[in-house]
């Protein structure tokens, strides 16, 4: 199988973002009524589905998605915690529909509502609600819910353990991503996310976040940000700090994607990172959607730039179907249960 780690539903009904646009509209006046969950038939859902993710999945060669709610969508930023949960509950709502539809090509991640400086207890309640009830295997985390101003505690704070001993307890990893950037000296996608990817692996480095929590999994997406590039930098950097070797301190429990988008950034995340620490990635219908005009291929059709590296089958099955099967363990329990 070829299984792609990182995708969102980019591609909505209109009723979705009307009640997106009815909350924010509440939050300026909240003497008005509190919107109801969006209502959407199945042929709207799937119309999106099929035209975009589904289509290009099928044409490049993929089985399978493991599938979340638009990450620049998410926006922690904006509003209280009420808000926060009732868009979480939509969002993840929609995207179990998704996974009802196309069962055999998308599998679900949620978004957690998290706000601010605010308590994770929602978090826990709503990824327990979409594993134990939805059949999700996974979640999306945010490391900066102020949208850009970076005022949360490191990943490696205790304020974060909550939601860890849970990711543990449930066996699913967390994606750590980012959402839209409120900060204008951030451009989202190009900046804000990259940023967010070197940030969480340098708190990681300087913490004993994975002594506390030697079974927890997290993915870093992106290609890792600027860590595979600047590899040499973090070794020297965990040296200086008098912490292990980041292959021992951070990689057994940190994992790359390859949403990186041309062949050399590919070439280079495979040469400095072991395999067993690659997901297959695309993250397609995404943050880059144009065709490379040096290639004349789309820019973020990653399984090209993986397939041109002359892997072996071993190798190869590591990367797309292997390693997310083992950083996923709910996903390998489900593809078995449908004997694959």
């Amino acid at each position: 199988m070829i299984i792609d780690c990182h995708g969102h539903q980019t591609i909505v009904p209109k009723a979705h973002t009307d009640f997106r646009a009815a909350q924010k509209v509440r939050l300026k006046d909240p003497s008005l009524p509190k919107p109801m969950q969006p209502e959407m038939s199945d042929d709207e859902i799937a119309e999106g589905i099929e035209a975009n993710q589904l289509r290009l999945l099928k044409e490049r060669g993929g089985d399978m998605t493991i599938f979340s709610p638009r990450a620049s969508a998410m926006e922690p930023h904006v509003g209280d915690a009420e808000t926060a949960m009732e868009w979480s509950i939509a969002c993840n709502n929609m995207i179990h529909r998704v996974t009802q539809l196309f069962p055999e090509n998308f599998i679900g991640v949620c978004m957690l509502p998290q706000i601010p400086g605010g308590s994770l207890d929602n978090s826990i309640a709503e990824v327990e609600r979409c594993v134990n009830e939805l059949g999700f295997i996974g979640c999306n985390l945010n490391p900066d819910p102020s949208g850009g101003h970076w005022n949360a505690p490191p990943l490696t704070d205790k304020y974060w353990y909550p939601i860890y001993e849970k990711l543990v307890e449930l066996e699913i990893p967390a994606m750590i991503h980012v959402s839209g950037s409120c900060n204008p000296t951030f451009h989202a996608t190009g900046s804000y996310y990259i940023a967010a990817d070197t940030n969480a692996f340098m708190q990681f480095i300087q913490g004993d976040l994975f002594k506390d929590f030697p079974d927890l999994k997290l993915v870093i997406p992106h290609g890792g940000g600027a860590v595979p590039y600047h590899w040499g930098r973090y070794r020297g950097l965990a040296d200086m700090l008098k912490q292990p070797p980041v292959e021992t301190h951070v990689m057994k429990n940190v994992y790359f994607d390859t949403c990186v988008y041309h062949q050399p950034g590919i070439d280079l995340l495979f040469e400095v990172i072991e395999i067993e620490n690659i997901l297959f990635g695309s993250e397609m219908v995404g943050a880059v959607r144009g065709i490379d005009p040096q290639t004349g291929q789309y820019f973020d059709d990653t399984k090209r730039y993986v397939d041109n590296l002359g892997l072996s089958a071993d190798d190869l099955y590591k990367i797309y179907e292997g390693n997310a099967r083992r950083v996923y363990p709910r996903l390998d329990k489900f593809l078995k249960a449908k004997g694959k």
